[in-house]
């Protein structure tokens, strides 16, 4: 099946050039291609284009999954009727394995996964094997991460038809090797039921969650396959044939395992002998309990804990090897788009080497066998070699990018809206606060907002304290500030709680506020990563989705970098003046797009004022048992501490869960965190 695009705008601007730009370089054998477009300049709307009109497989890399997320619900608007994937880390939270040699301390790996997350993970692997060609994938940069042997996944798959002849017993047993468990009661994902001569299985995947099929078999002969409602048991639709792929990416054969538990006795021999010679007796003593309790693992439930640590034996790899990953189950003709690339690169190439730091200090002390090493993200040129055509989307590509494109950039300037770049505007430091106030006032009497970046968190503390003594309305961010608060931070910003924001670095790829109508660069002079043209650039985009943006850079000389961004700026400007010009276009407010992230704010009450940094809030539902109708919220809160009983909070706990999952199928990661934090409090207290 062809990609069809679906949408109600034709490219404008600048984009159709893009778009014949990105198609022709991709046809004629070019491996690398820059997509430079400025902020809401519609860049997924072009890549979304050039896919449709190159119709190859696509992967879409995105740095973190709350953009990820954004990026396929956007993707899935415009190809509806194709495949549109996610993949991303299936992790609720992840502490690794990892020994602390300097204070003796062993932190055992503590994890929960998101089992909505790995059944798209599944489903994602599923429609890259069926062979068909218009599919899309949005990842974060996990998909560098090991997954198992494609060849592994695609021979325990279990395909059936209507007639075929197979025998109840070694039907039966091919679910079990494809890790399906068998259930007397009601059907959930990856699961199956037998009555008499029927099988109900429920798919570890599926567009819904309750999709399931009837087996019917007669002697040994399948007789009849039924789609049915998993909950109902009601038929939907007779089918000829189906396919149950293995409800876990890593699955391997009975064969492979015997083979594997071998490999690994013989190369923990190998290992107790070395340290034996080193006279680590404590090292030898740990490994070989360790090992062993794994192996007897392995041998009686097919599994244990810690398994990927063994993973290069059941794949078959010799030592050294790079893992599998998402990436081998794609056909050889895809399409990498990587976003942000100038983030997502350098996330890409530094994964390794926090990897392997962390392993070599747990076979160094006992911890694990030497094959732990391999189980591993890809390094860097193993990514390159793997993904042959690329596109770099960014609105400030880095020196990478641009070599590899060999200079050349497809550029991406003309917004739909007609709005223009802010002018950067530079002016001397001294009487800088005055300027800087009467600025802001101007601003806020329009109804605009500032956003004000420093150099250090302090000195933006500093900032903020002074702002509220004079009666402006402002909050300050910076990494301390939980993650969850930033986004509360933000959203009072644009729901007119606040004016102005103080920040270090707000310079976040993704970041929507088309409120701000000026951008207050400090100390744009010092130069260095904060400072350098990228992040100058960055940084006064944020004020690009304004009619009226303006940058105001305070500084006592120019640098190479300030010279350069004005430049560019410049440069921008007068083809987007020029652009609206020819055309008529009158340049309107751009709307904010949402990214998902208000749903995170939507059931917590907050009574903070501007200027103080997050406190901890009771959720309505969660204080409700406490709370009495004339109580403010910070009363629920003691009370919740207080008077709690251990029913209470299991009940409470048993919400903030449930909560989690349901926040985690929104695909709201933000919310998913918020309520994962609040279950970790909860569970803290229990004890």
């Amino acid at each position: 099946m062809d990609f069809k695009l679906v949408s109600a705008y034709e490219p404008t601007g600048d984009q159709p050039e893009a778009i014949e730009q990105l198609v022709r370089n991709i046809s004629t054998g070019k491996n690398d291609s820059v997509l430079l477009g400025v902020t809401g300049s519609g860049k997924t709307f072009t890549v979304a284009n050039v896919i449709a009109e190159l119709n190859r497989p696509a992967l879409i890399i995105s740095h973190n999954k709350t953009l990820a997320a954004q990026l396929y619900n956007e993707f899935k608007n415009f190809f509806p009727e194709n495949a549109v994937e996610y993949f991303v880390s299936y992790y609720d939270y992840y502490q690794p394995e990892a020994y602390l040699p300097t204070t003796d301390t062993y932190i055992e790996k503590d994890l929960s996964i998101n089992d909505e997350i790995e059944r798209l993970r599944l489903k994602t692997v599923s429609t890259l094997l069926s062979g068909r060609r218009d599919v899309i994938v949005v990842a974060s940069v996990s998909c560098i991460y090991g997954c198992g042997n494609p060849d592994d996944f695609h021979k325990m798959a279990i395909e059936i038809k209507v007639g075929e002849r197979i025998g109840r017993k070694p039907f039966l047993r091919k679910l079990v090797d494809a890790l399906y468990t068998r259930t007397e009661l009601e059907l959930r994902p990856a699961t199956f039921r037998v009555t008499g001569e029927t099988i109900d299985i429920m798919a570890a995947f599926g567009e819904f969650g309750n999709q399931a099929f009837r087996i019917v078999f007669f002697d040994d002969e399948i007789e009849a396959i039924y789609s049915i409602d998993g909950n109902t048991g009601q038929k939907l639709s007779s089918l000829q044939s189906i396919t149950l792929y293995p409800t876990n990416l890593f699955v391997t054969s009975q064969e492979r395992i015997a083979q594997a538990t071998s490999e690994i006795y013989l190369d923990l021999g190998k290992q107790l002998a070395f340290f034996e010679r080193e006279g680590k007796e404590l090292e030898a003593q740990r490994l070989k309990g360790r090992v062993e309790y794994d192996l007897e693992m392995i041998k009686e439930l097919g599994f244990c804990s810690g398994i990927e640590n063994y993973s290069r034996y059941f794949d078959g790899r010799a030592e050294g090897s790079r893992p599998f990953c998402l990436i081998d189950f794609f056909p050889k003709d895809f399409i990498t788009v990587i976003d942000e690339s100038h983030v997502t690169i350098p996330q890409i190439n530094g994964m390794f080497g926090g990897d392997r730091a962390r392993k070599e200090n747990l076979v160094e002390y006992g911890f694990r066998l030497p094959a732990a090493k391999d189980n591993r993200p890809l390094k860097f040129f193993e990514f390159e070699s793997l993904t042959p055509t690329k596109i770099y989307v960014s609105a400030t590509p880095a020196s990478y990018e641009l070599t590899k494109s060999e200079g050349e950039i497809v550029e991406q300037l003309i917004r739909p809206t007609g709005l223009i770049d802010p002018p950067l505007d530079v002016r001397k430091t001294d009487g800088q606060i005055d300027d800087l106030l009467e600025e802001i006032n101007a601003r806020v009497r329009k109804g605009d907002k500032v956003l004000v970046t420093t150099i250090t968190k302090r000195m933006a503390e500093e900032m903020s304290k002074y702002l509220d003594r004079i009666g402006v309305r402002n909050n300050y961010i910076h990494s301390d500030i939980d993650t969850l608060d930033r986004i509360k931070i933000l959203e009072d910003l644009h729901d007119d709680m606040i004016d102005v924001l103080v920040g270090v670095n707000l310079l976040r790829e993704g970041l929507d506020l088309p409120e701000v109508g000026l951008v207050i660069i400090l100390d744009a002079d010092k130069e260095g990563f904060l400072r350098n043209i990228r992040s100058i650039t960055q940084i006064a985009g944020r004020a690009a989705r304004h009619a009226n943006g303006h940058a105001i850079l305070y500084a006592d000389k120019i640098t190479d970098s300030m010279l350069a961004a004005m430049e560019e700026s410049n440069r921008r400007r007068e083809k987007q003046i020029m652009y609206n010009i020819e055309h008529g276009i009158i340049p309107r407010q751009a709307q904010k797009s949402g990214s998902g992230q208000s749903a995170l704010l939507s059931e917590r009450e907050s009574n903070m004022p501007a200027n103080m940094t997050a406190t901890p809030i009771v959720e309505q539902h969660y204080a409700e048992p406490f709370k009495m109708a004339s109580e403010p919220m910070s009363m629920a809160a003691e009370a919740l501490s207080t008077y709690t009983t251990e029913e209470t909070l299991e009940s409470l706990i048993a919400t903030a869960k449930k909560d989690m999952e349901e926040a985690a199928k929104r695909l709201d990661f933000a919310a998913a965190t918020r309520h994962r934090d609040r279950m970790r409090e909860l569970e803290a207290m229990r004890k």
